[in-house]
């Protein structure tokens, strides 16, 4: 394959499911893999002909032992980000929004659950799509996404 057909390869595309999940006190909740050294959203991939809520329900259980009821998830939309350790991939999300005081506890692949303050990350190495995600305004005294009834 010469240089030029290296070039105009299409990149990957992951498609994924992802949490903000927030707390009454304000933080966020974020997870670092085993073996990566960056933080993320809780969630991961959709798997084939799986709705993105129902992967979402299914990746926060197998990762955190963590459930939510549908009626408190808001759908935030769909974002798409550089993958933070695949070159020439990318990652398209249907991120959620959840509220939740429940502890979690990392399970399986999830080596850190740490809660962190959004507007105060400073250095904090972040995967692209976490640092897109939370620099949106959660303001607990306006409506934040839309219901996911129907979903």
């Amino acid at each position: 394959m010469s240089s030029q057909e290296k070039n105009t390869e299409t990149p990957e595309v992951i498609k994924i499911a992802a949490a903000v999940i927030g707390n009454s006190h304000g933080k966020m909740l974020l997870v670092r893999k085993r073996g990566m050294s960056f933080f993320m959203q809780a969630g991961g991939k959709i798997e084939q002909g799986e709705e993105p809520l129902a992967a979402l329900e299914r990746e926060l259980g197998e990762d955190l032992g963590f459930t939510f009821d549908r009626s408190d998830c808001r759908f935030l939309g769909k974002f798409t980000a550089p993958a933070e350790n695949e070159n020439h991939t990318s990652v398209e999300a249907d991120v959620f929004y959840i509220k939740s005081d429940a502890s979690v506890g990392p399970q399986v692949e999830i080596e850190q659950a740490i809660w962190i303050d959004p507007r105060n990350m400073g250095s904090m190495k972040v995967a692209p799509l976490t640092r897109q995600v939370l620099v949106l305004n959660f303001d607990d005294s306006k409506t934040i996404g839309q219901p996911v009834e129907g979903r």
